[in-house]
């Protein structure tokens, strides 16, 4: 490896920490904007539509680029549509549950994935990963069971939360079919994003109503700083990652993203967590972890075009 190669992949790892750390607080300043989630949400991709289609139209005039296709947009509404789903009903969950539930609650998505990976692409999986997803399984089992009396957490949050599970599937199946079909990352954002509208949209009208345009001083911050935050840096320093490192060593240092939402949640908003959730946090990055390894195991017959774990961020990765 050479040194500029090995500083590349320097510079990758670092990248990765950055967008780890970006993506995790962003649980904690949704909830410290005291604002309800779903309008916060529907201003965040707003201001991340404007960001992405900044970008395009520089590119479209430095390098001639062209505006995407008509057959793009097309390949990005499923996408767009679940995605639009999935961020309101996260913003809202994570308004009415401890984080501590919502980021190990999410964690199950690759456990998820992982069938449907099969049963959409004909993939054929390593099958022995699942195993050690049991352990995450018992570690979540910890996480909800021993949740402080009186604390943040609802049924009723935790249930959206296994609703966004299901949306951030959707969208993982659909963008991955828009992705194979040739949509690239520039042209997959910028039509993504005002795609979610159609969905977000009427979600935040129809909880906020009149509300939609009246956030608070520390709202609108925190819509600035997850656009700017989550919604571009953090993405930004995937992309440039995935250049220079193995796709399953981002998976891999991502598993430590909901421990340290937890860290954020005691640091902002004094929110607490007991030592048997702890011990369930311990278990569910560490089956995690061994989950994505093994999972990246070939198999016979592995078509190349399936959804693995390697390809999963976690449901909040696009805050």
């Amino acid at each position: 490896m050479s040194s500029t190669e090995a500083r590349a992949k320097s510079i990758g790892f670092l990248a990765v920490g950055l967008a780890v750390v970006s993506f995790s607080i962003s649980s904690a300043a949704i909830k410290w904007s005291e604002s309800i989630g779903s309008v916060v949400a529907f201003w965040r991709m707003i201001g991340a539509v404007v960001g992405w289609w900044v970008i395009v139209l520089i590119a479209r005039k430095r390098t001639g680029r062209p505006l995407p296709s008509r057959e793009t947009w097309k390949l990005v509404l499923p996408p767009g549509l679940f995605f639009g789903l999935n961020i309101a009903i996260f913003f809202t969950a994570i308004t009415r549950t401890s984080i501590a539930h919502a980021e190990f609650i999410t964690t199950l998505t690759p456990l998820v994935l992982l069938p449907a990976g099969a049963a959409f692409f004909g993939e054929r999986p390593n099958w022995g990963a699942l195993k050690f997803g049991l352990i995450s399984v018992v570690g979540i089992a910890l996480v909800l069971a021993f949740g402080p009396t009186g604390g943040a957490a609802t049924p009723g949050g935790d249930l959206l939360m296994v609703l966004v599970i299901g949306t951030w599937t959707g969208y993982m199946l659909t963008s991955k079919r828009a992705r194979s079909r040739g949509v690239d990352v520039l042209d997959f954002m910028a039509c993504m994003m005002p795609l979610g509208l159609i969905t977000a949209g009427p979600i935040a009208a129809s909880i906020a109503g009149a509300g939609l345009f009246t956030l608070s001083a520390r709202g609108w911050f925190v819509v600035a700083l997850l656009t700017l935050v989550t919604g571009m840096l953090a993405h930004g320093c995937i992309i440039y990652a995935q250049r220079h490192l193995p796709v399953a060593t981002i998976s891999i240092i991502q598993t430590g993203q909901p421990a340290l939402s937890v860290f954020w949640g005691f640091v902002i908003l004094g929110e607490s967590v007991r030592s048997p959730q702890i011990v369930g946090m311990v278990l569910v990055v560490v089956g995690l972890s061994m989950f994505t390894w093994v999972s990246q195991r070939p198999t016979a017959a592995t078509p190349t075009s399936g959804v693995t774990p390697a390809d999963i961020a976690q449901p909040g990765s696009t805050r």
